[in-house]
């Protein structure tokens, strides 16, 4: 079987690992990038279009179409998440539509198909100027969080307590958001809906993530992750565990709300990244993704629940159900973390023998490169990689990756 993927401007190699997987799992992955390098994939079953405009793409990808005859189109990037879907259709290939697709990438368009199904959500004004953010704070009231409609990855998300942060983090995102890279790489002639700010209403509980499916009116939980960072003003240093602490009634609610929130988004068939946080006691949608979740959440997925996110991308773009359950824990405990550094250009990153040869180590990625320049908040929320330990319990995890990680050592130049 021969899958398409597709990324609108090349993200480094971060995806690699995951195209590796694709093939493991038996398809033959080809790559069209609308910007990139020439020598980023074999050169037999590589395209690079030199534009992201999306007829180009579209005409590219129809023309090799023609020749290797595609089973489906599938993505890991963000900001090819509406491309795909717009290549999908002119191929005739499954996939999830480019209405659904715009629903689930711009996060105003996000909340309003949220709003109109009814499924519970924190208040939100789309802002246009600070006036207006400062509104929206005092309907709300303090703290309420700020943050992009085409943003990714927590960049330019910020929490404010107050007027005075409020301005600072506004004109902060405002600027931010004119060349952030998730915007940025988007298809061009795609009408994406505002690129502007939100501000919404804080959600004051614990955050879950879930990798989940989509298939025909139903939605099934993959697996359920917990959130467990120490939050502060921003909300890129996440550390995660599972499974999750979650019980079964706080679990059926949480799937009732995230099955809400992809029929809403038109999610019929597609593979899921779902976050909730509770407020007042019941869980509420933060977003869901129609995408796999990054990081190391597709491996935590198949260690603690026993659920493929890759697998499932791949039966879902061929037009097959996915073999899919409702979340069953196997019970083995991970913690993982984002590797955050200070800001600068990165000369070398190392990573000692006791860390990367452990075998309690399931997750080690680093995607930090020599020159590559890192961004912390206010600027931007560069990390330098991932990683993940195992446990007997989530304490013996995480003080496990806590050790590791500190002795992860980046220089700068």
């Amino acid at each position: 079987m021969k899958l398409l993927t597709v990324e609108t401007r090349q993200y480094l190699r971060y995806y690699h690992s995951r195209y590796e997987q694709v093939e493991a799992l038996g398809a033959q992955l080809y790559v069209l990038n609308g910007e990139g390098t020439e020598d980023f994939w074999p050169a037999d079953r590589y395209r690079l279009v030199g534009s992201r405009n999306i007829d180009d793409m579209i005409a590219t990808a129809k023309q090799w179409h023609a020749v290797e005859d595609f089973a489906g189109v599938i993505t890991f990037s963000e900001a090819a998440v509406v491309a795909v879907a717009a290549i999908a259709e002119a191929l005739g290939l499954p996939g999830i539509g480019v209405e659904a697709a715009l629903n689930s990438r711009n996060k105003l368009l996000m909340r309003r198909a949220h709003e109109r199904a009814g499924a519970p959500i924190p208040g939100y004004r789309h802002v246009t100027g600070l006036e207006q953010a400062r509104e929206a704070a005092r309907e709300f009231g303090y703290p309420v969080i700020i943050k992009p409609t085409l943003g990714a990855g927590s960049h330019f998300v910020f929490k404010c307590d107050d007027d005075a942060e409020l301005a600072e983090r506004h004109a902060q995102a405002a600027e931010g958001i004119r060349d952030l890279f998730w915007a940025t790489s988007e298809a061009q002639g795609v009408d994406l809906g505002p690129n502007g700010l939100l501000v919404e209403s804080f959600l004051d509980g614990r955050e879950y993530l879930m990798e989940a499916v989509s298939w025909d009116g139903e939605v099934y939980l993959g697996s359920v992750v917990d959130r467990i960072t120490a939050e502060g003003g921003t909300f890129d240093d996440d550390v995660h565990h599972a499974p999750t602490s979650l019980g079964p009634e706080d679990l059926a609610a949480v799937h009732e709300v995230v099955k809400a929130g992809a029929l809403a988004q038109g999610l019929r068939r597609s593979a899921l990244h779902a976050e909730v946080r509770f407020h007042g006691g019941k869980p509420h949608l933060l977003e869901i993704a129609a995408r796999v979740g990054g990081g190391g959440l597709d491996q935590i997925a198949r260690l603690t629940a026993d659920h493929d996110p890759i697998a499932a991308v791949v039966d879902i773009a061929a037009g097959r159900r996915p073999a899919v359950r409702h979340f069953r824990p196997t019970g083995t405990h991970i913690t993982s973390m984002c590797l955050i550094s200070e800001a600068g250009v990165v000369d070398r990153v190392v990573v000692p023998e006791e860390v990367s040869g452990s075998d309690r180590v399931f997750l080690l990625k680093i995607t930090a490169r020599p020159g590559d320049v890192i961004r912390r908040p206010p600027d931007g929320n560069t990390i330098l990689g991932f990683l993940g330990t195992t446990g007997e319990s989530e304490q013996d995890a995480r003080e496990l990756l806590d050790d590791y990680a500190s002795r992860i050592r980046v220089e700068f130049r």
